[in-house]
């Protein structure tokens, strides 16, 4: 998103937001003072301080911390008055990323400022997309502000982490997500006092969002519309109204990506039960079902594999299915895929076997193909050798020719083992047979 093209900004930077925007993004801070909970970061001469302000010089930054601590909001402060140009690594790519760096030299070459380039989960972007920054920050075409929620050390390159300043925020404590609550229910950007508040129902809000800023808002916003104009937000209006949130704002925030973690990670474990319980919170939170459709076509070939080669023609039906009925009863379609592919039995051997095979050829050992497996359908094969010497399967005892198949670089090599469960065990007592008429060995 750029900021400039898109909508106007305050004077600090942070953009101002339409009037029908989500309760969280009115209530954004607009400076420091608004900002609560990072004292640590924001003490006078801190080096964040000291990077805010029109005069403040240029540092690229990576933030880390937990969801909903200010992250984004501190990027925008950064920023200031400068050209803001915001992308997300789920769905960004290398091509949006160069052409921000591009636009950026472009307009430092005509005397304006750098760009700054807000990333949000660049621990998702891959180690190349990460080194694609490099030379845009050592040379300052863009000033790089980078959030992630995981361990830095870990999921940013070190090149890039060495030419930045590593920012830690702390979760929020309680009062500070109390502060947020009241100033929200209070300030004219907010709900401008139009709601009561019992003092149970602000406390269940508080224990609810835990240590999430835009979560807490977020609930409170959907129980203050539950409420109504002048009504009274009671603990038990607050229960009954924050269920329907919790999965809207999952679906939407980082537990969308534990969810669907935990559901392909427990169709894997064959717990059929689990494999149920996160395919109906994400029907509840309204995923796309085309999504957990594809997922499990995936799931089906990489981790039940040759093991029961049914589970990818019951997966690919279900797709098929799903896009045609769509939903409600494509849950059904959903829960039967699911509950197949759950209690079948698992291999991943042929996604390890390609892989191996993948390798082969990336280091060079591809080899030539041997000449009697070579095109011999055109005038000029057979003086050139090509086909000479093929051995017709199809003429073989049990079908079987043993000849050289595989390129002499690597003729011993072994990329498929099957395991002995389900139909895979039959696979195996096959293959061994093979190998043997092919006078291959172990």
């Amino acid at each position: 998103m750029d900021l400039f093209d898109a909508q106007a900004t305050t004077a600090s930077g942070v953009p101002e937001p339409a009037a029908n925007a989500p309760l969280a993004v009115r209530m954004r801070p607009r400076t420091l003072d608004e900002v609560v909970g990072q004292e640590h970061l924001l003490a006078e001469g801190s080096p964040l301080v000291r990077l805010i302000g029109p005069d403040a010089a240029a540092a690229s930054i990576v933030l880390w911390g937990p969801p909903g601590t200010g992250k984004t909001t501190l990027a925008y402060l950064v920023a200031g008055s400068r050209r803001f140009v915001e992308l997300s690594a789920v769905t960004a790519g290398i091509k949006d990323v160069r052409g921000v760096i591009e636009d950026s030299k472009r307009r430092v070459s005509m005397g304006e400022r750098e760009t700054v380039l807000f990333i949000d989960e660049i621990h998702r972007f891959t180690r190349t997309q990460q080194d694609a920054l490099l030379p845009a920050v050592e040379n300052r075409w863009v000033t790089l502000i980078g959030a992630t929620t995981e361990n830095p050390s870990f999921s940013v390159v070190g090149p890039l982490l060495s030419r930045s300043l590593l920012l830690t925020l702390k979760p929020l404590a309680e009062e500070d997500v109390r502060a947020l609550l009241d100033r929200a229910i209070e300030d004219e950007r907010g709900l401008a006092g139009a709601v009561e508040v019992e003092q149970e129902a602000r406390e269940h809000m508080v224990r609810v969002a835990g240590a999430d800023a835009r979560k807490a808002l977020t609930l409170l916003e959907a129980v203050a519309d539950a409420a109504g104009p002048g009504g009274t937000i009671t603990a038990e209006l607050a229960e009954r109204a924050m269920d329907a949130a919790l999965v809207a704002y999952d679906k939407s925030g980082d537990q969308h990506y534990d969810v669907i973690s935990a559901f392909i990670k427990s169709v894997r474990g064959s717990d059929v039960d689990a494999s149920l319980h996160y395919l109906a919170r994400m029907v509840v939170a309204g995923e796309d079902p085309r999504f957990i459709a594809r997922r499990l076509v995936i799931l089906a070939a990489e981790d039940v594999g040759l093991a029961d080669p049914q589970g990818l023609v019951v997966a690919q039906a279900a797709a098929d299915a799903v896009s045609f009925i769509g939903m409600p009863e494509g849950r059904i379609v959903l829960a039967e895929a699911t509950a197949y592919l759950a209690l079948a039995p698992k291999s991943n051997r042929s996604y390890l076997a390609i892989d191996r095979a993948i390798a082969d050829v990336r280091a060079g050992r591809a080899g030539t193909v041997p000449p009697h497996l070579r095109d011999a359908h055109y005038a000029g094969a057979e003086r050139i050798g090509h086909g000479k010497g093929y051995a017709y399967a199809h003429d073989a005892e049990h079908g079987v020719a043993a000849q050289q198949y595989l390129p002499d670089s690597v003729a011993d090599a072994t990329y498929y083992e099957p395991t002995d469960h389900g139909f895979e065990r039959t696979l195996g007592e096959r293959r061994a047979q093979i190998r043997r008429l092919l006078g291959r060995t172990d």
